[in-house]
C-alpha cells in the first residue's frame, strides 16, 4: 500500500495559518508519520508500541 492510499489524520496541535502540521496514517505494521506540507517525502514509520510509548508521555507532558 502506498502513503497515498492510506487515510492520513492531520494533528489537532496544528498550527492554524498552516505551518507546524504533522499527519499520521496507522497501518497494522507501524504508524506512519508525515510533514503535511512536503507529502511527497517519505514518511517517518514508528512500531505501534514506540508510538503508543510517545503519545503517552506527550500526553503527560506540558507544553
Amino acid at each position: 500500500m502506498s502513503t497515498t492510499e492510506l487515510a492520513w489524520f492531520k494533528s489537532s496541535y496544528s498550527g492554524s495559518s498552516g505551518d507546524n502540521c504533522v499527519e499520521v496514517a496507522v497501518r497494522t505494521e507501524a504508524v506512519l508519520v508525515r510533514d503535511s506540507k512536503d507529502t511527497h517525502r517519505q514518511a517517518l514509520a514508528v512500531s505501534r508500541d514506540a508510538w503508543s510509548a510517545f503519545t503517552a508521555l506527550a500526553a503527560g507532558s506540558r507544553l
